[in-house]
């Protein structure tokens, strides 16, 4: 996909996190250019206020949808049905549905049967039938942020504690008050780098780790992908080019190897262990199944 694509962003704020909304759309720039964007949800719910924070500042445009009953939401039914009015009237090239919710993998189904890509971002625990049913999926707490900030800053609106320590100083400062030496200074820079430690400890205990080697080989479609695409791509020698490796996998699944925490394919299959490799990390890196012999 070139960088002219259009792309409809469709996101179910029900089912997603506002924290993460910086991940999405610097993805998507990578892909094309995010020309529609809409969110659905019952905006008078106080849940959805972290998405309320983002939306006009990232020029997202809120759909609102109330509840027809208690207990009933329909934000999905209505972007279902903005979703297939879209792809007939304004025929993007690729649509981004943000969710984690199974009942859109007919929704998928039926806009990749019309030739658009779809791409998905969601949990971890997001059902395999809607992740399967994507062009790609992305699991969101595997890719890291692109301007590094915290998670957290995001969605509750607060600032960083550096930031309110920096904030704290000047306000001493122009009241006349030494900036240093004192101990309300001293207690207040105590407790802005004790909030700081819990906010990194916090990000630390969430961070997504790389899975491990063993992680790797029990996950058995994993490795039956793998080894189908490396077949597929294979010469007569048994050699096949990494490229064509990845371009195998992408025309079968939804498969990201970030989604392990691997930024590249490359990493995650010499991390298996199960293939001879060779010219490691170059753009002629060919990888071979020891089992064809």
């Amino acid at each position: 996909m070139t960088d002219s694509a259009r792309i409809a962003l469709l996101i179910d704020a029900d089912n997603a996190r506002a924290r993460r909304l910086d991940v999405i759309l610097n993805e998507l720039a990578a892909l094309g250019e995010t020309t529609i964007r809409r969110a659905y949800g019952n905006w008078t719910k106080s849940e959805l206020k972290g998405w309320q924070e983002v939306l006009h500042e990232n020029a997202i445009r809120p759909m609102q949808q109330f509840d027809p009953a208690k207990g009933k939401n329909a934000s999905d039914m209505a972007l279902a049905v903005d979703a297939v009015e879209i792809l007939h009237t304004q025929r993007p090239d690729a649509f981004a549905v943000v969710s984690s919710d199974a009942d859109f993998t007919p929704l998928v189904m039926h806009l990749r049967e019309h030739g658009v890509a779809v791409y998905g971002f969601g949990d971890a625990k997001t059902p395999s039938a809607f992740q399967s049913a994507c062009t790609r999926f992305l699991v969101l707490d595997r890719l890291s942020a692109p301007s590094g900030q915290a998670d957290g800053s995001a969605e509750t609106g607060e600032q960083p504690a550096s930031a309110r320590t920096a904030r704290s100083r000047r306000t001493t400062s122009a009241a006349g008050t030494p900036e240093s030496g004192t101990a309300a200074e001293g207690g207040a820079t105590k407790a802005a780098a004790k909030r700081a430690a819990t906010t990194a400890k916090k990000s630390a205990s969430t961070s997504p780790e790389r899975a491990t080697r063993t992680q790797l080989r029990r996950d058995t479609r994993l490795v039956a992908l793998l080894r189908r695409a490396v077949e597929s791509a294979a010469d007569d020698s048994g050699w096949a080019k990494i490229g064509t490796v990845g371009q195998r996998i992408s025309n079968q699944s939804s498969f990201d190897s970030r989604n392990y925490g691997y930024a590249k394919l490359s990493r995650l299959i010499e991390a298996t262990d199960l293939f001879e490799v060779r010219d490691a990390g170059s753009p002629d890196m060919a990888v071979r199944d020891p089992r064809a012999g």
